[in-house]
This record gives C-alpha cells, sequence and structure tokens, in this order.
C-alpha cells in the first residue's frame, strides 16, 4: 500500500499529543489506529473503524505478538506469586541482614547492576529489574519514576551495545538483506561510534551514583520524600494495585528463596531457549519464545515450591494467576494496541515521508547529524526502534555508498537515534513495559526521562556533527 504524504504524520502527532495531554494512553493509541485508515480509506471514518478492528486482530494474531501478549500476563502473575509467598519480604530481610543496601544510593546502584546484566532480551531485564527492585525503592523513599527511568535508560543501549541477543540478530539480517559483505563487522564497528547509547548509560550511571535530579524527576523525588506518594496526583500505575499491593499471606515465613528461585530458573532457561531455537546460536534464538518459557518454567517452579512448603494451596495457586493476568490487562491492551500501530504506520509511510523530505536539502558534512535527528524523529513518532531501523538502514547504507560516507558512522546515528526516540515516545512499547515493570503513572515516567534524553541526544548530536565535519 502506499503512503498518503503528510498526511501520514498526523497519526502519531495527534496520538503524542492527546497522551501527553490527556494521560489516557489506551484512548491516545485508539485514536491513532482509527485516524490512519481513516485516512487510507479516503476520510471515510466507517471503514477506517472496520479496517482498524481487522488490523488489531490481525497483529495480536501473531505468533510473536501473541506470545508477547501472553508472557506479559505471566509476568504480573509471578510477581502475584513472589509477594503473595513471601518471598519478595524475605528477600528484602536477606538485604537488610547483610546491609547489602544500606542508602538510596545502594537501591539505585543495585538496580541498575542487575538491569546491564540482563541483556539476552529488552523486555525481560525491564520486567526483571523493575519488578525485583521496586520494593526497595517504595522502602527506600526513591520515585518510582527514576527506577522507570534507570532500567528504561539502561535497557535498549546494553542490548545494542552488547548485541548477543535477538537485537544483534535483528539487525545483522536487515545489514543482510542491503547486501552487505560482512553485516557483522560493521555492526560491531558501530559500537564505539553510537554515541546516544553510550551517552545515555553513561547519564543513568551518574543518575544512580549522584542522584542528579534535572525538572520533572526532582519534583517526584520531592513528592516522595515529603509524602511518600509513590505515584503523582492524577496519576495510575501501569501495573494494577490489585498486582502490585498484593500481601504476604498470614501466617507463613518469609523467605528470599521463594522469589529468587523462580526469577533463576526465568534467567537460566531464556538463554538456553534462545540457544535452542536459534540452532545454537543466541542471537538467532527466538527472543518471544524464550521469555514465554522462561516465565512459564519460573510459575510451575514456584507452584511446585510453594505446595512443598505448604504456603499455598492448588486453589490458591490458580486464583493468583489469574489476578496477576487480570492485573495486567491494562499493559496488555496498551501492547495490542503498539503491535497495531506498527502495521498502521508502515501502511501510512509515515516513516519513509520523513525520511525523504528531509534528505533531499541538507550538506554531506551534516548528513550524519541529520540520520540521528531523522531517526529520533521517526522513532518518537512510530514508538518503535526495530521499526525505525527497518526504515533507516535501507535509505541509509546506499545513500553513505553514493556520498562517500563513512557507513559506521552513519549507521550507529540511524541506530542511536532510534533508541532516543523509542526512550521518549509515549506510545513506545520498551517504555511501557518501563512504566508496567516500575509500576509507576506511564506519563509521568515519559515526562520525566525526556530531560534526561534529551540531554544524552545533545551530546550524541554534537559529536555527529563533529565527526561529520572532520571525517
Amino acid at each position: 500500500m502506499e503512503g498518503i504524504g503528510w498526511l501520514s504524520t498526523l497519526p502519531p502527532l495527534v496520538a503524542i499529543y492527546l497522551a501527553i495531554r490527556t494521560r489516557q494512553v489506551i484512548v491516545s493509541l485508539g485514536i491513532y489506529i482509527w485516524l490512519g485508515w481513516t485516512l487510507l480509506a479516503g476520510g471515510n471514518p466507517f471503514l477506517g473503524l472496520v479496517d482498524s478492528l481487522n488490523t488489531f486482530l490481525a497483529a495480536v494474531g501473531q505468533p510473536n505478538n501473541l506470545k508477547t501478549l501472553v508472557f506479559s500476563g505471566l509476568i504480573g502473575s509471578l510477581i502475584v506469586f513472589t509477594q503473595r509467598s513471601g518471598g519478595m519480604e524475605g528477600f528484602i530481610d536477606w538485604v537488610d541482614e547483610r546491609n547489602a543496601v544500606t542508602s538510596k544510593r545502594s537501591v539505585r546502584i543495585l538496580t541498575l547492576l542487575i538491569s546491564m546484566a540482563i541483556f539476552t532480551e529488552s523486555n525481560f531485564g525491564l520486567l526483571v529489574s523493575g519488578s525485583v527492585s521496586r520494593p526497595l525503592f517504595d522502602r527506600a523513599k526513591v520515585a518510582r519514576e527514576k527506577l522507570a527511568y534507570i532500567i528504561d535508560s539502561t535497557c535498549a543501549p546494553k542490548c545494542i551495545l552488547i548485541p548477543l541477543n535477538a537485537w544483534g540478530a535483528y539487525l545483522i539480517g536487515l545489514l543482510a538483506a542491503q547486501q552487505v559483505a560482512r553485516p557483522t563487522a560493521l555492526l560491531l564497528s558501530t559500537l564505539v561510534l553510537n554515541f546516544y547509547a553510550i551517552l545515555s548509560l553513561g547519564l543513568a550511571l551518574v543518575v544512580a551514583v549522584f542522584d542528579w535530579n534535572i525538572g520533572p524527576m526532582g519534583k517526584a523525588e520531592e513528592r516522595v520524600r515529603m509524602s511518600g506518594q509513590v505515584l503523582p496526583k492524577g496519576g495510575a500505575p501501569l501495573i494494577s494495585e490489585e498486582v502490585s499491593g498484593v500481601s504476604k499471606k498470614e501466617g507463613i515465613p518469609s523467605r528470599a528463596l521463594n522469589m529468587v528461585g523462580p526469577i533463576l530458573c526465568m534467567i537460566c532457561v531464556v538463554p538456553w531457549v534462545l540457544w535452542e531455537t536459534g540452532e545454537g546460536d543466541l542471537m538467532g534464538g527466538d527472543g518471544a519464545a524464550a521469555i514465554l518459557w522462561g516465565v512459564i518454567a519460573a510459575l510451575v517452579l514456584a507452584a511446585i515450591m510453594y505446595r512443598i512448603q505448604g504456603i499455598l494451596t492448588v486453589t490458591e495457586l490458580i486464583d493468583d494467576l489469574v489476578l496477576g493476568i487480570k492485573g495486567l490487562m491494562p499493559v496488555l491492551i496498551i501492547l495490542a494496541l503498539a503491535f497495531t500501530i506498527s502495521t498502521t504506520t508502515t501502511a501510512l509511510g509515515t516513516g519513509i515521508f520523513i525520511a525523504q523530505a528531509i534528505y533531499s536539502w541538507m550538506p554531506v558534512q551534516l548528513m550524519p547529524a541529520l540520520i540521528f535527528l531523522l531517526s529520533c524523529l521517526v522513532a518518537f513518532s512510530t514508538g518503535t526502534s526495530w521499526g525505525t531501523f527497518a526504515i533507516m538502514i535501507p535509505i541509509v547504507l546506499p545513500m553513505s555508498e553514493m556520498l562517500g560516507l563513512d557507513p559506521s558512522l552513519t549507521l550507529a546515528a540511524a541506530l542511536g537515534g532510534g533508541i532516543f526516540g523509542d526512550h521518549c515516545s509515549p506510545i513506545s512499547d520498551s517504555t511501557i513495559v518501563a512504566s508496567m515493570a516500575a509500576a509507576t503513572d506511564h506519563i509521568s515516567h515519559v515526562r520525566t526521562q525526556i530531560p534526561y534524553a534529551l540531554l544524552a541526544a545533545s551530546g550524541a548530536l554534537f559529536l555527529f556533527l563533529l565527526c561529520g565535519i572532520l571525517f
């Protein structure tokens, strides 16, 4: 299907404005989809609604998307399990006994280290680091927005700088499709030039160590410090209070093993499934299937452990399983809409229109900086870094060859811009999952993260501009 020119920019702009203005993310995403298909239907709102529903059903039915929705729901069940069994409380007690986390700084640093250690899959790292660290943040009276920022700002950057994962496999596949002779070598050559990813990680480290608060983040920290309110006025956690607020069953001991055991099981199963599905190649494995089976294995182990200890009955386990899925229903709806937006954006031709509109008038020396800015814009508008890569790489590589530019530099600019837009867009799936994992208000997370992302992006833009002029 052909694009519709400048009109293709209206749905993402309207959705982003509405999401920030009203905080109604689900409604905003729904309007994005309906408006997009209405425009593609020649302005017929009824046909647009029919096409929207058909696209939604098709997107949800895609195997990888369906796996993602299932494991996202089951993550809610795992969180309920670990809280109801006393595992979460036992973990906090274990940390206290060993004085492992004695200050707000140590809580932040521990979270950053946990997030950095899990680089096999982006959403998996968000879910584990967020669910483990959230009770520590609440107890230390550190804003949940800061938790969401730390895990989100380390998520995509670490995955793209340590590409032994689905990210690496995906990018190598895109490069191979462009007839690149040595795609792996080209991808590796971008690592030291991906200035945004490097600066984003560095800034997250600075915030974790020195508690540097900018703008809205400072207000969030003051709110928690003064009143103990973990959420802003009028805000709501993306994960239901039914899940995040589950208490330990009365009369049972608090054992850290009841949380650590299932999570370690999940961490071990994920790379094993990646290895199996990739036929010996971790980078070629099925990331969605790996997380799904990892969560299932963790739930099965947890159920066995709790029954052996006599903590939870079979009926209680089933009730908590359903409760966890029910509590994650808002994020499941948002993720399903985000998948539908990906198809809608492709049909609209938004990214291609923006790229072609700007490339025609920019001097060669400024091209690396322009590519970075353009990728930022495309990713922010579409809410997907992977979609941005798919749009930008077929444009950037042939252009680099034609203009005599260093492909490592231009590719790094495209990749970095995609990550920045993904960080800042309220319709980004990774931003949504970060809000869910931290149990914070989604728009509040976006607002508090944007200043840091803009700071890292400004530094990256300067470096791409400098490299374009010098090299």
